[in-house]
């Protein structure tokens, strides 16, 4: 059965209702969720676990979400300050320089069993790993989940200007890594 943003919030705000309300907001969004924090992260046991914390961080704070966006978009920024917040933590913790975190990520695309054997995708995803945390966000968002600029804006809280020369420089610097190769 497919509810509204509405129907959930108002579920989730009622004290009878509470746990129903917020099954169906994971029900609904767990699914899309996690794939921008996969494609963010790589690795499914870290997509996992900020997933989780996305939903639990969406429930202690549904109080103050205000509904100027969709529940999809809240989630979503959500979710990507949840996946930078990871990334930036793991390069800082294991002190690896941009190169180690590189060679350490890319090794796990190589062995990937989840990611397609095709030698185009493989080079793709290195590709992507090259590109800057939030230049890899913003193509992941409007190429691989085809959003709008506008829906990118209101998830990143970036302006349209600037999301629109981040995912020109990723683009470019795709196609000149797979020119290269």
């Amino acid at each position: 059965m497919k509810v509204n943003d509405q129907e959930v919030l108002d579920r989730i705000r009622s004290p009878f209702t509470k746990e129903l309300g917020f099954r169906q907001l994971i029900e609904t969004y767990q699914r899309p969720v996690y794939q921008v924090i996969r494609r963010m992260v790589l690795i499914h046991e870290d997509a996992d676990d900020l997933t989780q914390n996305t939903f639990i961080k969406a429930y202690k704070s549904l109080d103050r979400f205000e509904g100027n966006s969709s529940l999809f978009t809240w989630l979503y920024r959500i979710a990507t300050n949840e996946s930078l917040t990871f990334l930036k933590k793991k390069k800082k913790r294991y002190f690896l320089s941009l190169d180690d975190h590189q060679e350490k990520l890319e090794s796990y695309v190589d062995s990937s069993a989840t990611l397609s054997g095709d030698e185009i995708q493989v080079k793709l995803q290195k590709s992507l790993l090259k590109l800057p945390d939030k230049q890899r966000l913003v193509f992941h968002l409007k190429y691989e989940e085809e959003l709008s600029y506008e829906e990118i804006s209101k998830i990143t809280g970036t302006t349209v200007g600037a999301l629109k020369a981040s995912y020109h420089h990723a683009v470019k610097k795709i196609e000149l890594e797979l020119t290269q190769e």
